[in-house]
């Protein structure tokens, strides 16, 4: 009996660990709807870490990596979508208008995901610029595209 006991007490806990990711996963969807600021959580511990990764694991808009920080354990949870879409707006309102476009201060992975997403596109050009915490994407229009940029290139080489 003394057995039964402990099962069900486990079952119990196991129920509210449950509940509690639940809760937790619906509320990061919230924040993360139409943002394009990662949410960091640091109070989870390994066991609930490993399930907000395996629930977003499928979902190609939201990124989940775990940083440690001396004894801390950070999750990020990156909605690398809504990041896609930003920087889509941005390049083209720098096309728009034919100036730079200046993002705001971003880590750096936010940034590779700016510029991996941006690449394909060759009417303009994006560079990181600034140090440390104020470092940040800037987004160029190109006047003459990057074909002609090469043609120049070629012609200087010969």
């Amino acid at each position: 009996m003394e057995r039964n006991r402990k099962s069900d007490h486990r079952r119990f806990n196991d129920r509210q660990d449950d509940i509690k990711i639940k809760n937790l996963i619906e509320k990061i969807k919230k924040e993360l709807d139409g943002s394009i600021v990662p949410i960091t959580l640091s109070e989870l511990n390994a066991f609930e870490r490993k399930l907000v990764h395996r629930h977003f694991d499928h979902d190609p808009d939201i990124v989940t990596k775990t940083y440690r920080r001396g004894d801390v354990h950070e999750l990020k949870i990156y909605p690398v979508g809504n990041l896609r879409k930003y920087a889509e707006e941005k390049a083209q309102l720098a096309i728009d208008n034919g100036e730079t476009v200046v993002l705001p201060h971003m880590s750096s992975y936010e940034r590779f995901i700016i510029h991996d997403f941006l690449k394909g596109n060759d009417l303009i050009t994006s560079a990181s610029e600034g140090e440390g915490y104020e470092r940040h994407v800037e987004i160029k229009p190109n006047v003459f595209g990057r074909g002609l940029k090469r043609i120049f290139k070629k012609i200087k080489l010969i």
